[in-house]
C-alpha cells in the first residue's frame, strides 16, 4: 500500500468527471488499498479517487470512531435522497484547514459495488450520508467550496495558493 499525493484546490484536475469502473480487478483493489492508506494517513473520513488524480468512480469512507470500518463504493449512485436537509460544517482533504457550512440531504440510499465487485444498497444518515454526498460530488468534479459564495471561494483559493507557494 502506498500513500498517494492528494490534489489541493484549486488544482484543475479536481474538476475532472470520473469514469465508471468497468471491472473490479486487482488494479482497482490496489487503488482502493492505497486510497484507504492515504485517507487514514491524512486523518480523513472519506476520499474520492479524483482527489488522488485517478479519475474513476471509486470512493473510500470510514466514519467510525475507531477507524476500523472502511467502506468502499465503486460506481456509487444515489437512489433516493431525503427532502429533509441540514447545513453542517464540512472540511476536505483537498481543501486543508478550511471548514464551512454546506446544505445536504440528511439521509440517502445508494447503490454501489464493494471492493470485491458485489453490488449492494446502503441506507445512510447523519455523518455517513453527508460524507457519501461530499465524496460523490468529487466524482462529478465538484469541490465543496463551490457551494459557497464566490467571495468566500476566492478568499479560500487565494489563501491556499499562497500556502502552496510557501510550502514549495
Amino acid at each position: 500500500m502506498a500513500i498517494l499525493p492528494i490534489l489541493c484546490f484549486p488544482d484543475p484536475r479536481l474538476h475532472k468527471v470520473a469514469q465508471p469502473v468497468t471491472v473490479v480487478d486487482e488494479r482497482i483493489q490496489a487503488l482502493v488499498a492505497d486510497m484507504l492508506a492515504t485517507m487514514y494517513d491524512a486523518q480523513g473520513i472519506g476520499l474520492a479517487a479524483t482527489q488522488v488524480d485517478a479519475h474513476e468512480r471509486v470512493v473510500v469512507i470510514d466514519v467510525s470512531e475507531e477507524r476500523d470500518q472502511p467502506m468502499t463504493l465503486i460506481n456509487p449512485e444515489i437512489l433516493w435522497a431525503s427532502e429533509d436537509k441540514q447545513v453542517g460544517d464540512e472540511g476536505c482533504l483537498s481543501v486543508p484547514g478550511i471548514y464551512d457550512g454546506v446544505e445536504r440531504s440528511t439521509s440517502v440510499r445508494i447503490r454501489a459495488l464493494d471492493e470485491k465487485g458485489q453490488s449492494r444498497e446502503i441506507e445512510a444518515e447523519g455523518l455517513l450520508a453527508i460524507c457519501i454526498q461530499h465524496e460523490m460530488d468529487h466524482l462529478m468534479g465538484k469541490v465543496f467550496v463551490e457551494y459557497l459564495s464566490p467571495l468566500k471561494r476566492n478568499r479560500i483559493k487565494t489563501k491556499l495558493l499562497k500556502q502552496q507557494k510557501q510550502d514549495r
